[in-house]
């Protein structure tokens, strides 16, 4: 079974790098593994395999419309992360290693869940898994960062469990055997009970949204990806954030068949709204170019928040997002990470005049701003503007224009600190790290990819990806 292979094949790789003798070829198993993985999602994508009745995982059409992104999303990271680890040779890979491929897996698997308590154990493993990514560096405010991240992504991961148990009760209380898989708990619709069901909403929701990083749920994110390794904030943001995003629509689905699909479509609307708002008022102040893509971060978990929220074509432009969040915000995380270690530091006070230190990595991350900012004829702007289109067509006049004025505060704000570090003259500090500012093909080529990857889907969208889109959200949010 290719699915289960998507499973197996990373944690099987992840024993073998922990057991890896060399430090020097333990990191090629990285890209070697993402394009098994890659092979073995876009096979899947493009003959999805049927569906058993009552599996606890399977390739379903959700599934099917997100973890190929977060299988190319890997795959080009691993390959950055083989020079990125060379470069970093004063420090060990061994748990780097092996915890990333572990992630791959579990990412995997939750993402294939079909049963509400193993979904909750993959993503408690991969929260799991991050941690010690996250402490790659090894610094004090590493260790602070990874620390808050464990408090916050646990408490939310807690904030789910019991949630789960809340809509199980809801499900036992209404008549159901006790099958905690998303088609039965569908199935029974109205009969589940009504106060459980709005009780493991909230919990479910407040807990993967945590780990979405949807606003007020957001505080970890600003650390987390300025301490972690940019290999690493990549991963979180396109594919951590992904698999919580489908936990949300996998519950979404549920209550919308229990008849409370107006009250899930106004939370998630009203959040994913205050979520952007909250992001473009800190991007209009940050400093911090490093921080500044985790505020960009949780003003994209808004925007899929706002998709799904619509319903039907706007579940479908949030999956079309979902691809072009991942892949646009893997050539910003791998180029800022470039400026950083150019640099020697990340805020417009320690760093200017990259453009001279660093050029191609600076014309990267402002050809990946204008990606990521909706400027066309790149992806993110037209999964955006279906958004918007569908906003209207269904008189949500008011979200569509706080929609648009979010849009362009954070466009005036990343634009504002990307241009300060980019332009003028080179710091102080930018001239004493000569040592760091070699530009690599290894380093380069991984986000120049995820440009063209943006670019692609923006330009010419497969008609085999607009139809996986199309057939999920159907699911997801069938037509009264």
């Amino acid at each position: 079974m290719k699915e289960l292979a998507l499973i197996l094949i990373p944690l099987a790789a992840s024993g073998a790098a922990f057991a890896w003798p060399s430090e020097r070829t333990r990191p090629w198993l990285l890209p070697a593994v993402g394009a098994v993985h890659v092979v073995l999602a876009l096979t899947l994508l493009v003959t999805p395999p049927p569906l058993v009745p009552g599996a606890w995982f399977g390739f379903d059409p959700l599934a099917r419309a997100t973890l190929p992104a977060v299988s190319l999303l890997f795959l080009v990271c691993a390959a950055y992360a083989v020079a990125y680890l060379k470069l970093r040779s004063e420090r060990r890979n061994r748990v780097f290693v092996a915890a990333l491929l572990a992630m791959l897996g579990l990412l995997s698997l939750a993402m294939q869940s079909q049963h509400l308590g193993l979904l909750w154990v993959a993503a408690e493993a991969a929260t799991l898994t991050t941690v010690p990514l996250l402490h790659f560096n090894g610094t004090a405010r590493a260790f602070e960062a990874t620390w808050k991240y464990l408090l916050i992504g646990g408490t939310g991961i807690a904030l789910s469990l019991l949630g789960s148990f809340c809509l199980g009760y809801a499900s036992l209380h209404g008549g159901g055997a006790g099958d905690l898989t998303f088609a039965a708990l569908a199935a029974q619709g109205a009969a589940l009970t009504r106060p459980w069901l709005l009780a493991a909403w909230v919990l479910l929701l407040t807990g993967y949204g945590t780990k979405m990083g949807l606003a007020p749920m957001h505080t970890w994110k600003p650390d987390a990806y300025g301490e972690a390794p940019a290999i690493v904030g990549a991963v979180l943001a396109g594919g951590m954030t992904t698999m919580a995003f489908v936990a949300v629509l996998r519950v979404k689905q549920v209550l919308d068949a229990a008849g409370a699909g107006e009250m899930t479509s106004r939370t998630l609307l009203v959040l994913g709204l205050f979520s952007m708002i909250v992001a473009a008022l800190f991007l209009l102040g940050t400093p911090d170019f490093k921080r500044m893509l985790a505020y960009s971060s949780v003003e994209h978990m808004g925007i899929l928040a706002v998709g799904a929220a619509l319903g039907g074509a706007g579940m479908a432009a949030a999956l079309f997002h979902v691809w072009n969040n991942s892949l646009t915000k893997g050539a910003l995380f791998l180029s800022a990470g470039n400026l950083r270690r150019a640099a020697g530091g990340r805020t417009v006070n320690e760093v200017a005049g990259m453009a001279w230190r660093a050029p191609m990595s600076s014309r990267i991350l402002v050809v990946g701003l204008l990606a990521i900012t909706a400027c066309p004829p790149f992806g993110p702007f037209f999964s955006e503007l279906r958004i918007v289109r569908t906003a209207l067509e269904t008189s949500h006049g008011t979200a569509a224009a706080l929609f648009l004025g979010c849009l362009l505060l954070a466009f005036f704000g990343m634009t504002r600190l990307v241009f300060a570090i980019v332009d003028g003259r080179p710091r102080t500090a930018t001239r004493a790290t000569g040592d760091h500012l070699r530009e690599t093909a290894g380093t380069i080529v991984p986000p120049l990819v995820f440009l063209g990857c943006s670019l692609w889907l923006g330009l010419a969208t497969p008609s085999l990806l607009r139809e996986t889109w199309n057939v999920a959200a159907s699911l997801l949010a069938p037509a009264p």
